[in-house]
């Protein structure tokens, strides 16, 4: 298979996606699709900058999309996987990550264990949930969550 038809193969699989979570309307179903797009082609940091520079639509049309649009990820990613994961068998497999992060301004910054260090380092968790197709022996991520600090959770 060719670049191309790969490129447009991921891209009729992500709108049929799209179209089958949510009644969207068409501005945001086009910036949508060329940031899947360009997540498949930029090699580099992933951000708005780049976004702007390689994309169809301006910086801030990008921003405002990420910003202003609740968008169910779970849900999107959802609709992929049952096209996928065809086996009968499934499991949820959940992998906290350690960040190293530093900034007094930086939201739900705090004290993570970080596996490799073998301590508890100030930073960042981040939570990936996956969907296990036990019987092909396959994985596709389900969705992602930052871990809040020990300060908001106990205001919760």
């Amino acid at each position: 298979m060719t670049k191309e038809t790969l490129l447009m193969q991921y891209q009729s699989e992500c709108l049929s996606a799209l179209k089958s979570v949510a009644n969207i309307q068409k501005p945001f179903e086009k910036t949508f699709m060329d940031t899947m797009k360009l997540f498949m082609a930029i090699p580099d940091r992933i951000n708005f900058l780049q976004l702007g520079r390689y994309g169809c639509f301006s910086e801030q049309t990008y921003r405002n999309l990420f910003e202003h649009e609740t968008f169910d990820w779970f849900a999107f990613n959802g609709s992929i996987i049952s096209k996928h994961l065809t086996g009968k068998r499934k499991a949820i497999a959940i992998d906290p990550s350690y960040i190293p992060k530093s900034g007094k301004k930086t939201p739900w910054i705090g004290y993570f264990w970080s596996g490799c260090a073998g301590e508890y380092k100030r930073g960042l968790e981040i939570m990936g949930i996956g969907v296990i197709d036990i019987d092909n022996h396959e994985c596709m991520t389900l969705g992602s969550i930052q871990t809040p600090d020990c300060k908001t959770l106990d205001n919760m």
